[in-house]
Order: C-alpha cells, then sequence, then structure tokens
C-alpha cells in the first residue's frame, strides 16, 4: 500500500457556478465540469499544480452532499489520497480497525474512489482515489 500524494480536496458547495467563480475568475484557475450520473453529483475539478480542488454540488436534495450542507453548510467536505493498489489499501485499513464506507466505484476525472468513515479519522471524510490504467 502507498499513499502517492494529496489528490484532491473536496469542498461540498450549494451552486457550482456561484463557487467556481472565485477559482476561474479572480484566481484564474481553470476547471473542468462533470456529472457523476450514478451518484447524482456535478462537480467541478479545478487544477492547481500537482493537485486539485473540487467542488461538489448535489443534484438531489436528499444526497449524501445536500444532507452535509444541511447538517454543516457549505465548506470542505473530504481530503483525497492517491493511492497506488485501491483494493490493497481498503484491505490493510480493514486489517486495521478502520470502515470503508462504501465499496470502491467510478470517480470523477477517470478514478475508482471510496471512503473512511470521518469517526475513524478524527471526523474528516477520507477519500482514497486510484488513477485507472486504461
Amino acid at each position: 500500500m502507498k499513499v502517492k500524494k494529496i489528490d484532491h480536496i473536496g469542498i461540498a458547495v450549494k451552486s457550482l457556478s456561484q463557487a467556481s467563480k472565485l477559482y476561474t475568475g479572480p484566481l484564474s484557475l481553470e476547471g473542468k465540469e462533470e456529472i457523476l450520473e450514478d451518484r447524482k453529483l456535478k462537480v467541478m475539478m479545478i487544477k492547481i499544480g500537482d493537485t486539485r480542488i473540487e467542488l461538489l454540488e448535489d443534484q438531489d436534495p436528499e444526497g449524501t452532499i445536500s444532507k452535509f450542507i444541511e447538517k454543516r453548510g457549505e465548506g470542505l467536505n473530504h481530503i483525497a489520497f492517491e493511492v497506488d493498489d485501491i483494493y490493497e489499501t481498503i484491505q490493510n485499513l480493514k486489517a486495521q480497525g478502520y470502515r470503508i464506507t462504501s465499496e470502491p466505484s467510478a470517480g470523477a476525472d477517470n478514478t475508482i474512489v471510496t471512503f473512511v468513515h470521518p469517526k475513524d479519522a478524527n471526523g474528516v471524510m477520507i477519500e482514497l482515489v486510484e488513477r485507472r490504467k486504461d
């Protein structure tokens, strides 16, 4: 199991178009918008050097991002680490008693993702990201 880098920082937002203005306007960063149909999310990946910021807008009023915003307000949702082998990483974490919240699934920008339960990470949700090799 090898963590390569911080892949991105996820920020929950009510409006992707409103939230992206700061990044793509005055900060002059480039953003790539994507719809994750199976998770009912609209996301924008904003590249900053070797990492990214991910803005997440829920398309479902009962979705996880909508519930997060309702409970905590807009803001930091997760920190994502790129790993070399997501399945090996999950196995190692589970063997040490960490809870994984979901099976690996398709993520933004041609990735496979899953999450470590925030209660096992001092209240911070950790996303594990593996870049697809195809």
